[in-house]
């Protein structure tokens, strides 16, 4: 969430950032300024009336002591009419924060300098590939039927037991599953990340705190009886974690990771493009979470640029770095790289991980701050995937057959104990 005084101190930066999205709503901007003044006008009327009242209510005693019974009394029913206007005033004010929250929650965050314009991911920058990508020889067959040829992955099973977009990993492909799982926490956590392991569900707080609330498009599931949601990233949990917190300067950076099952209703989606691994309602990612003093906060991101690139590079796939333009990047985010692996058998390119920096968007909804010099300011909360584990899946048994199987990288079968599914 935006801060009121940046939208206006820095206006025209921020209708320049929100153009730069082809965000359209650029009205929203003129209705928080408009609506703060008028907070702050009837935070001042509240604040005049409850002096009056105070002073009153303090002549009063004086009066009493003094025996001017009349006068307490005429005294005491101006403090009657205060205590009306005062009701008053702090309902309207309550109504005119929560129009202003209503607001801010609808203005996305103000893209960084290098982020360029642009309409949808046609317009995204390629900024590194690790290599010519070619299509696979004869016979190649995509990870759906691979899945099925060597009895590792049973969607129809994932069908019957809860429907469409819960796959069942059966065998060797639950222990592959795994592998990676712990491959990808054992490599974060030499990196300096803390693991935490942290609730499936969260709370309302926590959806807003890291912007999943309010949820516009309906992707989040939700527990009707208990009032939670279950997560549709770790990052939701971890970041919450320091929600209405005052971190000491010395701890920063704070470096999380996490492992957990991610459940998205993922409405809307629908078509080939959807098949297999490369869509589901419930699946497996690590992620990694920072929390950054606010100039340091793009060198950590390109340092978790490269701990995701140095994964890749270990799981041997092919795979390019994006940097996302103004109208696809994500609404909290102020600028997001996203990294692609290549689909042999598919012939496109998956996303797996996007690692992007929030500033201070996030933790001014969390309230997460840190202090300096005696001066109180908000963090830069940073996260990435490190990494999902679907379409890491998809891409690992297409781009890995063999004669002999599914090939599978030195690094990972240094955990699964094979080197081939066969």
């Amino acid at each position: 969430m935006l801060q009121v005084s940046f939208l206006k101190e820095q206006k025209e930066k921020v209708l320049e950032g929100l153009k730069k999205r082809n965000f359209k709503d650029l009205n929203l901007v003129d209705d928080a300024i408009n609506l703060d003044s008028e907070r702050k006008s009837t935070q001042s009327e509240l604040d005049g009336n409850l002096a009056e009242m105070n002073k009153i209510s303090k002549e009063i005693g004086i009066l009493m002591k003094n025996g001017k019974k009349d006068e307490a009394e005429n005294a005491k029913i101006k403090t009657a009419d205060f205590k009306e206007k005062i009701g008053i005033y702090q309902q309207k004010l309550k109504d005119i924060e929560q129009k202003l929250l209503d607001v801010l929650y609808q203005i996305p965050n103000i893209p960084f300098e290098k982020v360029k314009a642009g309409s949808s991911e046609t317009d995204n920058e390629i900024i590194f590939q690790s290599q010519e990508v070619k299509a696979l020889g004869e016979g190649a067959i995509p990870h759906w039927e691979l899945a099925k040829q060597f009895n590792i992955i049973d969607f129809e099973l994932g069908v019957k037991i809860a429907g469409a977009g819960f796959p069942v990993y059966l065998g060797k492909g639950a222990r592959l599953q795994r592998s990676l799982v712990q491959y990808f926490l054992d490599k974060n956590t030499e990196a300096g990340y803390l693991e935490v392991n942290p609730p499936h569900v969260v709370n309302e707080a926590s959806g807003y705190g890291t912007g999943q609330l309010p949820d516009k498009e309906g992707q989040m599931y939700f527990i009707n009886e208990d009032n939670l949601y279950l997560i549709p990233t770790a990052e939701v949990p971890v970041t919450n974690i320091y929600r209405d917190m005052i971190v000491d300067e010395k701890d920063l950076p704070i470096k999380m990771t996490a492992f957990s099952q991610c459940y998205r209703r993922e409405a809307g989606s629908y078509g080939a493009h959807v098949r297999g691994l490369n869509r589901l309602h419930q699946f497996e990612k690590v992620e990694i979470v920072r929390l950054e003093k606010p100039e340091n906060s793009y060198a950590a991101l390109e340092g978790m640029v490269k701990h995701v690139q140095s994964i890749l590079e270990d799981l041997e796939l092919p795979y390019r770095i994006l940097r996302l333009c103004g109208g696809d990047t994500g609404f909290a985010a102020a600028m997001t790289y996203d990294f692609e692996v290549w689909s042999a058998a598919q012939e496109k390119w998956l996303e797996v991980s996007s690692v992007s920096n929030f500033e201070t968007f996030q933790a001014n909804r969390l309230k997460c701050r840190f202090k300096s010099d005696g001066k109180t300011q908000l963090v830069h909360t940073l996260n990435g995937s490190a990494m999902a584990l679907p379409r890491i899946m998809a891409a690992l048994l297409e781009n890995n057959q063999t004669e002999k199987g599914i090939r599978i990288p030195p690094k990972i079968a240094a955990y699964t104990k094979f080197e081939f599914l066969d």
